[in-house]
């Protein structure tokens, strides 16, 4: 398992930096420090989607609540390498059991959308996103992650 220091994370999205195509390895993602997750970039319609997934479990049940991650995701457009920040998303999550819940809505944040979700055990996910981004374009981005 490759593990990039959040530092690393934070100045390639401010920079700009392109990680389109990069592979983080099997199992959907690369853990990362801090009990954060980077699942493969996705691209749709000249748009990468970047996905990270922070455990936040422990801080949670502290405050008596039952989120397990923060479920955040950036998007780019490619042609001019510009943060997309304005639009509506939402995530569908499907476990192993084929159960899908419903939509979560994605609120803006510093730069990405994100939302506090339940995983309810470790497992096999799939997470299925709906955009309608600043360009009034729908686009569909779908994302795997095994967690252990």
């Amino acid at each position: 398992v490759l593990i990039m220091p959040l530092s690393a994370l934070a100045m390639s999205h401010e920079g700009g930096g392109n990680m389109a195509g990069t592979n983080h390895g099997e199992q959907g993602g690369m853990a990362m420090d801090g009990g954060m997750f980077m699942l493969e970039n996705q691209v749709v319609d000249g748009v990468t989607a970047m996905v990270h997934l922070k455990d936040v479990k422990a801080a949670m049940a502290k405050m008596g609540m039952s989120e397990t991650h923060h479920f955040m995701v950036m998007f780019t457009d490619n042609a001019s390498g510009k943060p997309i920040e304005t639009g509506t998303v939402a995530v569908k999550i499907k476990g192993e059991k084929g159960e899908a819940g419903p939509a979560v809505e994605l609120m803006g944040m510093q730069g990405h959308f994100g939302a506090d979700i339940t995983l309810p055990a470790k497992g096999d996910y799939h997470f299925t996103l709906g955009t309608k981004l600043q360009d009034g374009k729908s686009r569909k981005f779908e994302f795997e992650f095994h967690y252990q």
